[in-house]
């Protein structure tokens, strides 16, 4: 976590910082569940960062075949019903009474999570981000089915010094072919790398994943026009993240002259360690620099949708009292140290309204101004 925190403090690349966080919580693993706690940490390092400006199909076939993955949605555990191991299981012998195989077929939420909230989006309409699916509970199975056999066994888990690498098992695995959104695929583990091909290609995918880009970068509610283009680059390249991201920066409508997204708490105590030049010792009496104070446990998002990503979700009387608390203590500590009048003016530059210049400037003190400058509506936003 600390790790995590100081690269993004201190980094001189910090919009393919920004990239990371934002293909981290689009492909969440998290801290909330037990099972996952040992690999996210090496799921973004080796899933995530080395593909921000890669093919997308290259992003999600890292993601979703990573241990960190298939342990967090339960991959590991999922068996086809005709597979070796569960006919095994099934053929042996029990005394009455005696419970029946822990395995006893699929587990779909990896699938049904690569679908919905990785690719295509919600299946009829709907959602956050909108629905553009097109896919049923039959493909959901079928694609269930494919992922069957790629897993990480928990001994390897426990005992290795490294996260060690994921696997095909082929006794895990339903044998027969399977057709996912009318295309048939083979049995084996090839199927699953021609599925992720086809879903990053997708129509829907590319207008599901481009506005959830719109919507981070720029507006709550992404423009239509802005997402069309993001679509048609991510066409003419084949997913080529670096030209989509290209097409958003050069964008008009990322560059409105009133910022208009509310940062997460995360982003708020990053840009103010940012703004105070506090680099890693801002994270070293605290490991989180107090973001989970506020409601946002650092790589713990609450379920595989990541945290959300609208205003809305952040506003609520106690987020931003807690937001208050928290920039208070900040200036406290440090609003005699720094003048809060010329760093408003310096890193805020025409951004800063004159109402707002005028309310650090009265401040009674030190303290007061730098709190002011933190809690600022144009510093709280993006």
């Amino acid at each position: 976590m600390r790790a995590r925190l100081v690269t993004a403090a201190t980094t001189s690349r910090p919009f393919a910082e920004r990239l990371a966080l934002f293909w981290a919580n689009h492909f969440t693993v998290s801290l909330a569940k037990n099972g996952a706690r040992g690999v996210v940490g090496a799921f973004e390092r080796e899933a995530i960062r080395p593909h921000i400006t890669g093919r997308f199909e290259t992003l999600l076939h890292a993601a979703v075949t990573h241990a960190g993955m298939l342990r967090y949605l339960d991959n590991d555990l999922s068996a086809g019903a005709d597979s070796p191991l569960v006919r095994r299981q099934a053929a042996r012998p029990r005394a009455p009474g005696q419970p029946g195989p822990r395995i006893t077929g699929l587990n779909e939420n990896l699938a049904r999570e690569v679908l919905e909230l990785h690719t295509l989006g919600v299946a009829g309409g709907g959602g956050a981000y909108g629905g553009w699916g097109g896919y049923t509970q039959a493909d959901v199975t079928a694609f269930a089915a494919v992922l069957t056999g790629w897993r990480i066994p928990l001994r390897e888990l426990v005992q290795g010094a490294d996260v060690p690498a994921s696997r095909f098992e082929p006794a895990w695995h339903q044998p027969g072919r399977k057709t996912v959104l009318g295309k048939t695929y083979p049995e084996g583990p090839e199927a699953l790398a021609m599925v992720l091909q086809d879903l990053a290609r997708h129509p829907s995918t590319a207008r599901f994943v481009c506005t959830k880009l719109a919507r981070h970068f720029v507006a709550d509610t992404p423009p239509p026009a802005l997402v069309a283009r993001l679509e048609a680059a991510w066409r003419d390249s084949d997913g080529e993240l670096g030209a989509v991201v290209r097409t958003l920066v050069q964008a008009p409508e990322a560059w409105a002259a009133e910022p208009t997204k509310l940062k997460t708490p995360e982003e708020f105590v990053l840009s103010s360690v940012r703004l105070l030049g506090l680099g890693e010792t801002a994270f070293t009496r605290v490991p989180d620099g107090g973001i989970g104070g506020m409601g946002q446990r650092v790589q713990a998002a609450p379920s595989p949708a990541g945290w959300p990503d609208r205003a809305e979700e952040w506003l609520g009387p106690d987020a931003v009292w807690k937001r208050v608390e928290w920039a208070t203590r900040v200036a406290d500590r440090l609003g005699r140290q720094v003048d809060a009048r010329t760093l408003a003016k310096a890193s805020l530059g025409p951004l800063l309204h004159e109402d707002t210049a005028r309310q650090i400037d009265r401040a009674a003190d030190g303290p007061q101004a730098l709190a002011l400058l933190l809690l600022a509506p144009e510093f709280q936003r993006r």
